[in-house]
């Protein structure tokens, strides 16, 4: 993912995402696959995927800017990877968490120091081994303010969730005062998606079932707002409306293409 969203500050005229960090972040340490990733960004699935992917911060990072402005002062990034909003922080005010598996972050900030880039004051590492502890306890022992609305970015995950784990996690955000909110994509079921984007879904589930991670968990629009029914406000864009919205009058080829994936921000 972080591969793609350096590509796209490398390559791609008139940027929709800005994230120069990425590019430090992957020099320093993996150069080859960067390069490889520069080779392949013009391919058809290569271009819509990256599109969907630099879209997906895009729209966490503006719904955060309204959250910001609204006075919420924290926000938790669910599977935060190689995420470097933290790194970029124009807002001093804000307390920003990174959960994740204290592996991946053992490995995020080898990398960060590889690449020069100083841990800010206001970030706090949360690690959770979902399989042995809760993200509330974990939250709380980093020091989350859980009297205080805020938001939450949660990319990149809900594919891989049971839906237990997914309810608990909502049920979490939604236990948190008004004003909190949460942006997240997902994806459609494979029923739900006509015959070629099926076929494309089938191998990519095939690799990720080879890496370990196999997809667990889709919804329809109707599905997922059933499921976040303690929220006020629900945006739930397609490709359609995420293309009009960041992509609209390019000409070089960079938009979603299919219907499977989603974005959506929910706010209590």
């Amino acid at each position: 993912m972080a591969l793609r969203r350096a590509v796209h500050q490398i390559h791609d005229p008139g940027r929709v995402f800005d994230d120069p960090v990425t590019v430090r972040i992957l020099e320093a340490t993996y150069p080859d696959a960067l390069r490889r990733a520069e080779v392949e960004r013009n391919g058809g699935f290569a271009m819509a995927f990256r599109a969907f992917l630099i879209a997906r911060s895009r729209y966490a990072e503006d719904n955060l800017r309204r959250a910001f402005g609204g006075g919420i002062r924290q926000y938790v990034l669910l599977g935060a990877g190689l995420d470097t909003f933290a790194y970029r922080n124009p807002y001093k005010e804000l307390r920003v968490f990174e959960v994740d598996h204290p592996a991946t972050q053992a490995w995020k900030r080898e990398l960060l120091g590889k690449s020069g880039i100083a841990l800010p004051e206001n970030l706090t590492f949360a690690p959770v081994d979902f399989e042995t502890q809760a993200l509330a306890d974990q939250l709380r022992a980093a020091r989350f303010d859980f009297a205080s609305p805020t938001f939450f970015g949660w990319l990149g995950v809900v594919p891989y969730l049971t839906l237990e784990a997914f309810r608990t996690t909502v049920g979490l955000i939604a236990a948190l005062p008004a004003g909190t909110g949460v942006a997240l994509d997902y994806g459609q079921p494979r029923e739900a998606l006509p015959f070629a984007e099926r076929v494309v879904r089938d191998g990519l589930a095939a690799r990720v079932m080879k890496a370990g991670e196999p997809f667990r968990l889709f919804f329809t629009p109707a599905q997922i707002a059933a499921e976040l029914g303690n929220f006020r406000e629900i945006e739930d864009l397609g490709a359609v409306e995420i293309n009009a919205r960041y992509f609209s009058g390019r000409r070089d080829g960079l938009r979603l293409k299919g219907a499977s994936g989603r974005m959506l921000c929910a706010w209590r």
